[in-house]
């Protein structure tokens, strides 16, 4: 019988590789290695190929489509409800491919190098600013064991930490001195690193056009606009507006029984990172609305009149990563009028 589609569990070393026909019927169902898995396919260059979008899921995805295949990589949270008794490798590859079948499943297109390059300056920028905040945060709980409170702010820290340090009258020890010492130059080093990669951002952001383009948008600024053409690509890989915020998390979540609509809070789910962007961006706007003159700034003006800013601050979020969506998917300018 001809193979009509290949689901693949991907892992290091060893892939579990299962092959249905037109039928759904199970061809093989069997582990090859890495080197071999190539060699396998080669021999079924018909065949739709489909992976959970995972870790190297990417990587596979455009050596196959360099082939000439045809390739899905599907989320894994649709999979999931498709393995049948106990989770193992064999399952999960039989699991693949029984929601590949499925006509109505949304795809998620394997991202080019020029958007894993970018994701992973993102994702790396992400960590750092997270251990900055946690180291100063531990140097705050760590002085106040001796007594001393610095003002808010890590800039006032940074400006007073060498004083403390040079004060011999306020209860630091020599070890406590030794160990702050060591602290300031952790901080000093990660924020070197942190700016190195906000310049990475920011060169990506003159030399990218869609990010540009978005950069016009009220509330999105270069790390926004490179994150949302990172993660977003051409929009190509969602079927509308409502579709990419709702990927986002930036939609209500709704419980709804009995044709009785029941909507909840923000639903949170999908990409947190380009959401608190977003989200972030939005406070700019709703701050700025009532001195605003553009569409988007007279809108937020009625909406937080109506719902009150923070209600307001998700609706506009929500319309800003509509407009993003649609600015790549059909590569329009903004028009803010």
């Amino acid at each position: 019988m001809n193979v009509t589609l290949i689901g693949i569990d991907l892992a290091k070393s060893v892939f579990q590789v299962c092959a249905v026909n037109q039928n759904g019927k199970v061809v093989f169902n069997r582990q090859v290695r890495r080197n071999r898995l190539m060699v396998l396919l080669m021999h079924h260059q018909t065949a739709v190929i489909a992976m959970e979008a995972c870790g190297g899921s990417n990587y596979w995805g455009r050596k196959l489509q360099q082939h000439g295949f045809e390739v899905r990589l599907l989320p894994p949270q649709h999979v999931k409800p498709f393995v049948k008794g106990n989770k193992n490798d064999r399952n999960d590859a039989f699991a693949i491919t029984e929601a590949a079948r499925r006509p109505h499943l949304r795809c998620v297109q394997p991202r080019t190098l020029a958007q894993t390059d970018l994701i992973q300056v993102h994702r790396v920028l992400d960590r750092r600013v997270r251990q900055r905040t946690a180291l100063i945060n531990q140097i705050r709980g760590f002085m106040v064991e001796y007594g001393i409170v610095v003002s808010r702010g890590k800039e006032r820290l940074w400006q007073t930490l060498p004083d403390l340090l040079e004060d011999a009258a306020n209860g630091l020890t020599a070890a406590a001195r030794t160990l702050f010492t060591d602290l300031q130059g952790e901080w000093a080093e990660l924020d070197r690193a942190i700016k190195q990669l906000e310049q990475q951002i920011r060169t990506q952001s003159r030399t990218n056009e869609a990010a540009r383009r978005l950069m016009d948008v009220k509330g999105i600024g270069v790390r926004t606009a490179t994150a949302a053409v990172a993660f977003a690509g051409n929009g190509q890989g969602y079927r509308n507006g409502r579709h990419f915020s709702a990927n986002l998390g930036l939609v209500p979540t709704e419980h709804s029984s009995g044709g009785k609509q029941q909507l909840g809070r923000m639903s949170k789910r999908g990409n947190r990172y380009l959401r608190r962007l977003l989200i972030q961006g939005a406070w700019s706007v709703v701050r700025n609305a009532a001195n605003g003159q553009d569409r988007l700034s007279r809108w937020a003006v009625k909406l937080i009149e109506r719902r009150g800013k923070h209600k307001a601050v998700v609706a506009v979020a929500n319309k800003m990563a509509r407009i993003i969506w649609s600015m790549l998917y059909h590569r329009t300018e903004y028009n803010p009028a």
